[in-house]
């Protein structure tokens, strides 16, 4: 199953440089996709752990063949789905985790397991959820990235080539624990990441009405007379929480605000304008500006 999740990789790339591509070739990659990583490890799972369910109850025997069922039969439609989707959907990210990524968290856990010397009859519950999670996640519509467009550009960084060094030298030293942590790590990826950044979002969307309402000056209409009479009888402009900007409307502030939300708030006006108004000054016209 590993081996074919290299091969699985390889298969487009390979037909696109030769130029061999056809629609026998996708069809055909999508039921060897269905085998290898649909089939083959909802059988693993069985005999390996699932199977032993029927020792607890003969309900317990049908969960662990449902879950095994569940899992390829999700892997199937999730084929189906990608090939009806292909031309439409981004290229950037799966719809639903990938089938070798589900089949390489899976096979990899029993591999982990069988390594360690566990039995799967001491982790069958373990595995009836793990199957059935795994499974479900590859019909779902939970957005996984895809690596097609990383990295950017012709050249490759530095840092991706050294990261690739280390996952091979890490699988020299013990390959079935660091397939499964990245297997783990993949499939959490697609679940945590939306729940930050729509958490980031709102914690960005409250500091910015938080600021608006305690920084944002309000714009209000003003008869011609009251900001003549205002200039005329103020020492300056800025001397108090009324600034003018413009023949009609005057930049207003709540008099609860603090004095250091007060200051931001005309630094920010004088920022748009920066000729102040002086006692002296003469109001202008009817119409015109400052």
């Amino acid at each position: 199953v590993v081996i074919a999740g290299v091969l699985d990789g390889l298969d487009g790339r390979v037909a696109r440089l030769t130029n061999t591509q056809s629609e026998f070739g996708v069809q055909y990659d999508s039921l060897s996709d269905l085998i290898s990583f649909g089939l083959a490890p909802a059988l693993l799972a069985f005999n390996w752990s699932l199977s032993t369910l029927v020792e607890v109850s003969p309900l317990a025997g049908k969960l662990g063949w449902l879950a095994a069922f569940v899992f390829a039969a999700c892997a199937a439609l999730r084929l189906a789905r990608f090939n009806t989707q292909v031309e439409i959907i981004d290229k950037r990210y799966f719809q639903g985790l990938a089938s070798p990524a589900a089949a390489g968290t899976l096979v990899s856990t029993v591999w982990f397991f069988a390594d360690q010397g566990i039995s799967g009859e001491s982790v069958r519950w373990l595995m009836l959820v793990e199957t059935v999670l795994l499974g479900l996640l590859m019909f779902s519509r939970v957005r996984y990235f895809s690596g097609k467009s990383w990295p950017i550009g012709d050249r490759i960084p530095v840092g991706f080539m050294f990261l690739l060094v280390l996952i091979f030298v890490l699988l020299a030293i013990d390959p079935p624990t660091v397939l499964m942590v990245i297997g783990i790590l993949y499939v959490t990826s697609g679940i945590i990441v939306p729940l930050g950044c729509v958490a980031g979002l709102k914690l960005i969307i409250r500091a910015t009405i938080e600021n608006t309402g305690r920084s944002t000056p309000s714009l209000s209409p003003r008869p011609l007379s009251s900001l003549r009479n205002r200039n005329r009888t103020s020492s300056s402009a800025f001397s108090s929480s009324t600034i003018r900007t413009g023949p009609r409307f005057v930049a207003k502030w709540p008099s609860h605000l603090s004095p250091v939300a007060t200051a931001r708030a005309r630094s920010s006006v004088v920022h748009v304008f920066p000729t102040p108004l002086s006692a002296a000054s003469k109001p202008p016209p009817f119409g015109g500006t400052i």
